[in-house]
């Protein structure tokens, strides 16, 4: 085997471990409740296969408390870009499975990344919120993070279109910074889907 291949095998083999989440018992318990996962509630909110992952491999970086010895695969949130409708939106999901979707350093770099990106282009930001809310364990960097989620929220208010979307039993900063953006859609009850599909299909969504 030569080294570009044995390169490719570990690539798609970290690719498979992120994919599991959580892991098949904690995704097997989040199901039970009737939530889809935080990939499956992107699958189905992006037109079918326009959905580009961002920063899969993003690890958590915490030496905390034990925290050098937990995996937290793309530390617990996903974060990328497609179309829905066909018109382009970039998009978070939280995922609950893996350490209750808490915000540490790299969970909020992530969040900030994807908001940038959204901004620059001038496309609407849809978050997915699922979360514990702070991760503990990263103290003052997961204050922090939250303090940077919050700080776009205001910079992109009135330059573009901020939907927000509660999809489990959020806290913390995963319901303050929902509360800063143009449109919040909250579950009342475990559902299988949610989507703002209906309001990204408006003219107002497209900068021009």
């Amino acid at each position: 085997m030569g080294r570009t291949e044995e390169a490719i095998n570990l690539l798609k083999a970290k690719q498979e471990k992120v994919l599991q989440m959580g892991g098949d018992a904690a995704v097997a318990k989040h199901k039970a409740t009737g939530k889809l996962t935080a990939r499956e509630r992107l699958d189905l909110l992006f037109d079918e296969g326009t959905f580009r992952e961002l920063d899969m491999f993003v690890e958590q970086r915490c030496t905390n408390f034990g925290m050098e010895k937990v995996d937290v695969p793309a530390d617990g949130v996903v974060t990328g870009h497609g179309y829905v409708n066909g018109r382009p939106v970039f998009a978070f999901s939280q995922d609950f499975t893996a350490r209750a979707g808490s915000l540490g350093e790299m969970h909020a770099a992530k969040i900030c990344k994807v908001m940038d990106l959204a901004e620059k282009s001038g496309c609407p930001i849809v978050g997915l919120n699922d979360s514990g809310g702070a991760r503990i364990q990263e103290g003052v960097d997961s204050l922090s993070g939250y303090g940077q989620v919050f700080r776009r929220n205001a910079l992109c208010s009135g330059v573009i279109p901020q939907i927000s979307a509660i999809m489990g039993s959020a806290a913390g900063g995963a319901v303050y910074s929902p509360a800063m953006t143009d449109f919040i859609f909250m579950v009342k009850k475990p559902v299988t889907c949610l989507s703002p599909v209906p309001l990204l299909s408006r003219r107002f969504w497209v900068k021009k």
